[in-house]
């Protein structure tokens, strides 16, 4: 049998494969880009990386995405002093994956957020810390690849009462203006085995993951170097649960379809272990999802999609059962500009929106400096609140490969947990070094 015969008895078998685990989730149930809009513009702008390209499943925010747009060097920053200072700690990780198939980060993010007004707190402040990386274990350099994917952080408050993921919900938001930065102390939010197979066409992952790393993903979902509101990084009517005990699967089905999917446990924690939650209640988050795209290389830049999506009840957190079915599109258009349209759909009180429409464009410069522009509309899921429109805008600044400050202004018209103010204005900071 010939190279491209057994590749597309591999894909002939893996459709028969998923479309059974699927089915079998549900019934139960009753990138090869690197990192989203950078990647693909720094490639054209001939900037280079650190790190091989390692085919990556999961979004920008997952540990592949981030750790690939983490390494890529653009001939000339801002402060290239600073960028040359660290030039033998870049020296020092190329020789380590080079000898030992391991990539890695350190990274810090604070985020400082203030609103007009609030029915509580008025700012809020938070830092978090995290090591993460892959370890390229099994068949390093070739086509099917075994990844070890690990990443601990530690999420705290910065001399503020609480966290600035809580600030949109004290303020009146029905939506975190802050996802990310809420406070759990030290947890392990991914420690999973990543596998390749049909020369990279398949890939499966098993272990503790983040479901938000593989669901409903787009270029700007990451929170730390992208949107911050919950209406634009994550879709607000998926009850996504937190990290945990799961399994995801993924396959370009032909050179332009792919199909993905997975569960994982209902009540995860990143602070717990997990196996007693994932076994002994057997609550589960189940999802599949269809997509189209130009190219497996711009897989989550050029991309339509349709995701479908159930929880079960979980009993302990009193949340009811739920599914629903969003949808994506988005264009990067002369590796320049990506429009994107977002749609949710969610029925039950399991997800905090019934139904959700976001759009906005996104503008990726040659020296790594992204501007984001979002305007989202949402009905609660509680049916007694009011609608919301949400807007977004910010502006990350690269002064080098390791640091990025990016000013964020968010506009929340009709706050749904605040009947009696009209418009609450959030003005917030970031800064995040990556090492």
């Amino acid at each position: 049998m010939d190279a491209s015969r057994g590749k597309l008895c591999c894909r002939a078998t893996m459709v028969a494969a998923f479309a059974a685990m699927a089915a079998v989730s549900f019934a139960q149930n009753a990138e090869l880009t690197n990192s989203g809009l950078t990647s693909i513009e720094t490639s054209a702008s001939g900037s280079s990386s650190i790190y091989p390209i390692i085919p990556q499943f999961g979004g920008p925010s997952s540990v592949g995405g981030q750790l690939a747009e983490d390494a890529t060097v653009v001939p000339d920053f801002r402060w290239q002093g600073l960028q040359d200072a660290f030039e033998p700690w870049y020296a020092f990780k190329e020789r380590l994956n080079e000898n030992r198939g391991l990539q890695f980060n350190i990274d810090e993010s604070m985020f400082y957020q203030t609103a007009t007004d609030s029915l509580g707190e008025q700012e809020a402040a938070s830092g978090i810390v995290r090591f993460y990386g892959q370890w390229e274990l099994y068949g390093r350099g070739s086509e099917n690849p075994g990844l070890l994917v690990f990443k601990g952080e530690n999420r705290h408050r910065m001399g503020s009462n609480i966290a600035p993921f809580d600030l949109g919900f004290e303020a009146g938001s029905i939506l975190p203006t802050g996802t990310f930065f809420s406070e759990f102390g030290f947890g392990v939010t991914n420690l999973y085995w990543k596998q390749y197979a049909c020369e990279g066409d398949v890939v499966f992952a098993v272990g503790t993951i983040d479901v938000t790393d593989f669901i409903d993903v787009y270029a700007m979902i990451n929170p730390l170097t992208h949107f911050i509101n919950l209406a634009f990084s994550t879709n607000p009517t998926i009850a996504v649960p937190n990290q945990g005990l799961g399994a995801a699967a993924g396959a370009m089905l032909t050179e332009h379809v792919y199909a993905q999917g997975g569960f994982a446990d209902a009540n995860g924690q990143p602070t717990v272990a997990g196996f007693d939650t994932f076994f002994d209640d057997a609550e589960y988050f189940s999802y599949a999802e269809v997509g189209l795209t130009s190219s497996q290389d711009r897989l989550f830049v050029d991309n339509i999609h349709v995701t479908l999506w159930h929880t079960d009840a979980r009993a302990a957190a009193g949340t009811p059962e739920g599914h629903g079915v969003a949808f994506t599109a988005q264009k990067f258009v002369n590796d320049r500009w990506l429009p994107f349209f977002r749609f949710g759909y969610a029925d039950g009180d399991a997800a905090l929106m019934q139904t959700t429409f976001s759009t906005g464009l996104g503008l990726q410069r040659e020296n790594r400096d992204v501007l984001g522009v979002g305007f989202s509309w949402g009905s609660p899921a509680d049916g007694a609140l009011r609608d919301q429109f949400t807007s977004e805008a910010f502006y990350r600044i690269q002064l080098t490969q390791f640091l990025a400050i990016t000013p964020d202004v968010q506009l929340i018209v009709d706050p749904a947990l605040n009947p009696s103010e009209d418009v609450l204005a959030f003005f917030g900071f970031r800064l995040r070094a990556a090492f």
